[in-house]
């Protein structure tokens, strides 16, 4: 028989992302990110292989790769609305925390499902936040995918990736729920 958790479904729900631009601080601390990290880990992750990794983006921290994405987008001569974009998400984040996806190699686990636990760690990370109190976002934008941001900002290894940048922190004024799927238009029912 199962055994329901009606206080979790409701959470699941009514759960929704926060825009980032409504984050304001504080974030949380070390100890208060402890267990959303810990949470946050807890995915599918066949083979056990954990095929990801997390670098937490303090203020500092923060400034400075919003420095190194300022120069990079001049650098490649981006439109100056889409730079500021990118410089912007780090800028104003109370706090960032990168999930790098690592595949590893092996003929067990195809890269495939290695990518997708990475981002069911994004996933689980904004979900531990937000039951948490937190607000949280789950972006990515042109950094995620910019070499050199990835190599300058970040130090990722060849064949790393981002998965996603979580921000974290208060929430401030909650905007209007935005629609959600038509079961309807997005299920199929097979039964034989």
């Amino acid at each position: 028989m199962p055994h329901p958790n009606p206080h979790a479904v409701d959470f699941l729900l009514a759960r929704r992302s926060r825009p980032a631009k409504t984050l304001t601080g504080p974030a949380p601390d070390r100890v208060a990110l402890e267990p959303i990290l810990t949470a946050a880990l807890r995915v599918p992750d066949h083979g056990k292989l954990e095929p990801w990794r997390l670098i937490v983006l303090e203020r500092a921290a923060l400034d400075r790769v919003a420095e190194v994405a300022a120069r990079r987008g001049e650098a490649q001569g981006l439109p100056e609305e889409q730079t500021a974009k990118g410089v912007s998400q780090f800028r104003e984040s109370p706090l960032c925390v990168a999930v790098v996806a690592v595949p590893r190699p092996t003929d067990k686990v195809p890269e495939w499902e290695q990518l997708l636990s990475a981002g069911c760690v994004c996933l689980s990370l904004v979900n531990a936040a937000l039951a948490s109190g937190w607000g949280a976002c789950w972006l990515t934008g042109w950094p995620a995918y910019d070499a050199g941001f990835l190599t300058d900002a970040l130090d990722l290894a060849p064949g790393e990736r981002i998965a996603g940048f979580v921000h974290l922190g208060t929430e401030g004024a909650v905007p209007p729920d935005r629609p959600r799927p038509d079961l309807a238009a997005t299920v199929r029912w097979v039964s034989a």
